[in-house]
């Protein structure tokens, strides 16, 4: 094998290197902003719980059929 072709192989294979690591560093970037807005909404939900606990009735308790 001459040192052009050794030459090749080495930029081919820093090629795929940088590839795969855009769809990584993409995949991480996809993934954050779905973690983020999970985090947005439990905050959301635990806001609505603890707002929802304070006064009145809550309307998604489970209250016993009338013939008790």
């Amino acid at each position: 094998m001459d040192l052009e072709q050794r030459l090749v192989d080495i930029e081919v294979k820093l090629m795929r290197q940088e590839d795969l690591t855009q769809q990584l560093s993409d995949l991480v970037y996809a993934q954050q902003r779905e973690l983020d807005e999970l985090r947005a909404l439990c905050k959301a939900l635990a806001e609505r719980i603890t707002d929802s606990g304070g006064g009145g009735s809550d309307p998604y308790s489970i209250e016993p059929p009338p013939h008790y």
